[in-house]
């Protein structure tokens, strides 16, 4: 088996997502016995919003292609021999990162959009923090594999980011916000006939957890676990 490295803490509560998924994967996978060796290099959530925050402002990414690279450099010092950033907004520098990484990387992005493509849907629905929303790095990948994109409104990607940041983050789950998330998906059903629903953030199947309206939930989260799990067990994983 190969040796597991994480970017995690981004934020803590879906990393710990992250590494129950992994264990409760190789139960399955595996003999029940032997798990794999994981190494979480746990950053800090604030530093990387500030430096997403300052790439949008001013088209410069360098700062935060810097930090994730300097994150992804000590897990192959720790000793892993793939890695992944365990969030969706980073992945806005995913190729550069993925140009200076002494290991391989596996994108979270590429796993939802394959799963997309076995889905067989060509519209689907983007929620996620609002960087990740009004950025164009999952609509551009998901455009090469003949897929659209749609997200929220205006006022309504606010809200979401609102959300994210002073309840799920954090690790509040609560009904009434579900029952929010699940309208602005119901509304986007309607009014843009969304096939599939991508929850583009990893926060977000902390609390919307079942597919609804009779669409898929792509639980991006548990899609990048699945691929990390293949590699880890040194089965083809595709770009």
């Amino acid at each position: 088996m190969k040796r597991i490295g994480i970017i995690g803490g981004i934020g803590p509560e879906s990393t710990m997502d992250y590494y129950r998924r992994i264990i409760d994967l190789f139960k399955v996978k595996g003999d029940g016995l032997t798990y794999p060796e994981i190494v979480i290099y746990s950053a800090d959530l604030a530093a990387l919003m500030r430096l997403v925050d300052e790439g949008a402002a001013s088209g410069h990414w360098d700062r935060l292609i810097d930090w994730l690279s300097e994150r992804v450099a000590a897990l192959h010092a720790a000793g892993a021999q793939f890695g992944v950033i365990g969030s969706n907004t980073p992945h806005v520098v995913f190729d550069e990162v993925q140009a200076r990484s002494p290991i391989p990387l596996l994108s979270i992005v590429a796993a939802t959009c394959r799963h997309a493509q076995g889905l067989g849907v060509r519209k689907l629905g983007l929620l996620g923090t609002r960087f990740t929303m009004t950025s164009d790095f999952y609509a551009n990948h998901f455009l090469r594999h003949d897929m659209a994109l749609v997200v929220p409104d205006a006022a309504e990607r606010d809200r979401i980011q609102h959300l994210l940041f002073t309840e799920i983050e954090l690790g509040i789950i609560r009904e009434p916000t579900r029952q929010e998330l699940l309208a602005i998906a119901k509304k986007m059903i309607h009014e843009h006939g969304i096939q599939a629903l991508i929850l583009g953030c990893t926060e977000l199947p902390l609390i919307l957890q079942e597919n609804a309206y009779d669409i898929p939930f792509l639980n991006t989260t548990a899609l990048h676990v699945q691929a990390i799990v293949d590699c880890c067990l040194e089965k083809k994983v595709g770009v």
